[in-house]
């Protein structure tokens, strides 16, 4: 046994319920690896948890994504091996800390290229724009020249899909809060960015696209845009649900869809997609070959301590950060 530092909550609530604490880390069984920390993702999701929008058993540690080096293998784990440079996103939560045990299924080789802090930045948040980009698609499929409305193009997820889109050919309207968050996403291959505090998003994205509107709206704001994302949508376009960073949509009634334009509705998570460790490994392979290829690179733009996790969390809900946040052990 050795001891390691985590975060944990004891009960749901705002940063302050973040609590560093001691615990006991064993040796991996079937199918685990132990891994030491180099660097920890900070995402929207983590929010969720310690708020308990998505409930979790308490007390409950935290954090969803990591790199680091591997420790030890369990019994059946071929992948990877001790010493290996790996990154990963990944379920139960329990990031958050300096050495864990845990499912091996979804941990990836790093390659050299990429750096620790670069690999805990852009695991979730990149096979999220991956299975967006590639696998939530309109029922017309996208072409190099369409539309694609992208809210949040500021943020870690956003400003890795804006640079996918452009590699794609897809003409990427992003919307952020600030003058300075839409120069950044168009800075990375948003070919217009909103800024939907002074302007009225359904409306530019109207003008831009000549009236026909957009083939698909990748939406992880959630409340405050679901009802104007709708109305940027072509007939048989898809609203892609997959974040609630200003609160759950609310119900809605089917029927509204029709006379819109007989839209599409979906509600994603990653998880749903890394379900077997050859789906895993082929998203990664697909995401590490555009970063180590140039065409997309990773924005890590806030460094954390690991200690000062609240202060992490703060400002992420504050909508201070640009790009990604990583924590470090």
């Amino acid at each position: 046994m050795m001891n390691s530092r985590a975060v944990q909550i004891d009960a749901p609530g705002g940063p302050e319920v973040l609590r560093l604490v001691e615990v006991e880390v064993g040796d991996p069984g079937p199918g685990e690896v132990r891994i030491r920390h180099h660097a920890i993702g900070l995402n929207f999701i983590d929010v969720y948890h310690r708020t308990g929008l998505y409930p979790m058993p308490l007390p409950a540690r935290l954090g969803m994504e990591g790199a680091g080096v591997v420790e030890a293998v369990g019994p059946g784990v071929t992948h990877v091996a001790v010493g290996d440079r790996v990154a990963y996103a990944s379920q139960p939560p329990g990031s958050y800390c300096d050495v864990r045990v845990m499912p091996a299924m979804n941990v990836c080789r790093l390659p050299d290229a990429i750096s620790f802090e670069e690999g805990a930045a852009m695991m979730l948040k990149g096979l999220t724009a991956q299975y967006l980009l590639k696998h939530s698609r309109p029922v017309e499929g996208l072409q190099p020249g369409d539309f694609v409305l992208f809210h949040a193009a500021a943020g870690g997820v956003g400003l890795i899909a804006c640079q996918w889109a452009r590699a794609l050919g897809l003409r990427l309207i992003g919307t952020a809060g600030t003058d300075d968050k839409c120069a950044l996403a168009i800075a990375n291959g948003a070919e217009h960015c909103i800024n939907y505090r002074t302007q009225n998003f359904v409306e530019r994205v109207k003008a831009i696209t000549g009236g026909r509107g957009v083939k698909v709206v990748y939406d992880s704001v959630g409340k405050d845009t679901w009802d104007g994302s709708l109305d940027c949508l072509a007939p048989f376009g898809l609203m892609v649900s997959f974040g609630n960073a200003s609160g759950p949509v609310p119900p809605f009634a089917p029927g509204i869809l029709g006379p819109k334009g007989s839209l599409y509705v979906t509600r994603q998570t990653l998880f749903s997609h890394i379900t077997s460790r050859e789906r895993t490994q082929a998203m990664a392979d697909d995401l590490f070959g555009v970063v180590t290829s140039g065409q997309v690179k990773i924005h890590v733009e806030q460094r954390f301590a690991l200690a000062q996790v609240q202060d992490a969390h703060r400002a992420l809900e504050a909508r201070q950060t640009t790009g990604s946040t990583v924590l470090l052990p």
